[in-house]
C-alpha cells in the first residue's frame, strides 16, 4: 500500500473547546494491490489549556487550576486503552488508527470516519441514549478502564472551587448584573433569589454528592458527542476529554440540557424528557447489576444538573450584545432551564 495523495482541511465545527487546538479532515488516495482506494480520516489535535490561545483570556494565577480541571491528556489515553472492547452492546467508539504525542503538552488522534444521522433528536432517541449511558456507567469493564492511571475527571468540588467560585457565583451575587436589560427581561427577581440561595448551599451540595456512588462517566454526553447511526440503533461515543468516575447520574445532565443550551430543543420539553431519560438510565444500571433506586439516582442527577448547568444559566456570552427579541428569547429559555432544575432539586429534597 502506498500513499498517492492527501490533503488536510479544517473541520467546520463552530463550538470552541478549551483543550482542542484543531480538528481536520484528511482525505487522500492509496495505491493498493486491488487498485486505487480513497480514504478520509478525522484528526483531532488536543493540548494543555495553558498552551492554548484561550489561556490569554484567563488571569495567570488561575491557569494552573484550569489545567488541573481540564485533563487534556484524557482523550489520547482513552483511545490507547481497551475501552472499545469494554463498551456494552449498542455503544461503539471510533477506531483509532494512530495516537501520536506531538510534545509533552499536546497530541494528535487519527480516527476512522463514522457515518451518522444529523436529524433532530426525539424523545425515543434520548431514552435509548440514557439507557445505554446507564449501562456504560455501571459496566464493570468500563469502570476498570476509568480507574486506570491517566483516565481522570475533575471532581465536583474542583469545579465548585474553580469556575463556580471565581466566575459564576460572583456574577449571580452582582446586583448590577441582575439589572442588566437582558437578564432582567428573562430572569425574574424570584428566580435570581432562588439561584442565589442555591449557590449559598454549594458546600452542603458538594458533601452530598461526594457521598453518592461513583460510576463511570463519559463526562460530556451531549447529543453532539453521541453519534446516531443511519442504519442501526447503535450510538457512537466521541470526545472523551472528561471520561472518568463521577457521581451516579452525571451523564444525564448534558444528555438532557445540551440541545436546550444550543437552542435546538425547547426547555419546555424537559418536563417530558427528564422522567423518561431517568427511568431508562436506571434500567441500564440495573441491567449491569447496579441496584440503585430511581429516587436515589434522581437526587444525584438533580444536584449535578444544578451544579454544572443551573447556576450558570445566565447567558454570559450575550451580555455584550444588543438586547433584541432573539437574545431575549435565548435568555428566556435559559431562565426556564434554571427554573426547571431548581424545581427538580426541591422535589428531591427530603
Amino acid at each position: 500500500v502506498q500513499l498517492l495523495s492527501s490533503i488536510a482541511s479544517p473541520h467546520p465545527y463552530a463550538l470552541p473547546a478549551l483543550t482542542t487546538a484543531g480538528r481536520h479532515w484528511v482525505r487522500g488516495t492509496l495505491s493498493t494491490p486491488r487498485g486505487p482506494r480513497d480514504f478520509r480520516l478525522f484528526v483531532k489535535h488536543v493540548q494543555r489549556f495553558s498552551t492554548s490561545v484561550h489561556a490569554a483570556m484567563v488571569p495567570e494565577e488561575h491557569r494552573a487550576a484550569l489545567d488541573a480541571a481540564l485533563p487534556w491528556a484524557n482523550e489520547p489515553s482513552v483511545y490507547r486503552s481497551g475501552l472499545a472492547q469494554a463498551l456494552p452492546s449498542g455503544l461503539t467508539m471510533p477506531r483509532a488508527l494512530l495516537v501520536s504525542d506531538l510534545d509533552q503538552d499536546s497530541a494528535s488522534i487519527w480516527l476512522a470516519e463514522v457515518t451518522t444521522r444529523d436529524d433532530p433528536w426525539t424523545t425515543a432517541q434520548l431514552e435509548r441514549a440514557a439507557y445505554l449511558l446507564g449501562r456504560f456507567a455501571a459496566s464493570p469493564g468500563v469502570r476498570a478502564v476509568a480507574e486506570e492511571s491517566g483516565h481522570r475527571m475533575a471532581a465536583v468540588g474542583d469545579y465548585v472551587e474553580g469556575r463556580l467560585r471565581h466566575q459564576v457565583v460572583p456574577a449571580l451575587m452582582d446586583d448590577g448584573l441582575a439589572h442588566h436589560p437582558l437578564i432582567a427581561a428573562a430572569f425574574s427577581p424570584t428566580l435570581v433569589a432562588r439561584l442565589r440561595a442555591a449557590a449559598a448551599q454549594l458546600p452542603e451540595v458538594v458533601v452530598e454528592l461526594d457521598a453518592m456512588p461513583p460510576l463511570a462517566s463519559h463526562g460530556d454526553a451531549c447529543p453532539n458527542n453521541l453519534l446516531i447511526h443511519p442504519d442501526s440503533s447503535d450510538i457512537t461515543l466521541i470526545d472523551f476529554g472528561f471520561f472518568g468516575l463521577q457521581p451516579v447520574g452525571f451523564d444525564l445532565t448534558q444528555l438532557l440540557v445540551g440541545e436546550v443550551q444550543l437552542g435546538r430543543r425547547p426547555a419546555s420539553a424537559l418536563s417530558a424528557d427528564e422522567p423518561v431519560a431517568l427511568s431508562a438510565y436506571v434500567r441500564g444500571l440495573l441491567d449491569e447489576g447496579q441496584s440503585l433506586t430511581e429516587r436515589e439516582v434522581r437526587r444525584s442527577h438533580a444536584l449535578l444538573m444544578m451544579v454544572f448547568c443551573g447556576l450558570s444559566a445566565y447567558p454570559f456570552e450575550l451580555l455584550d450584545q444588543p438586547v433584541t427579541p432573539a437574545t431575549v428569547a435565548i435568555a428566556t429559555e435559559r431562565a426556564h432551564l434554571a427554573g426547571f432544575i431548581l424545581d427538580l432539586v426541591e422535589a428531591t429534597t427530603e
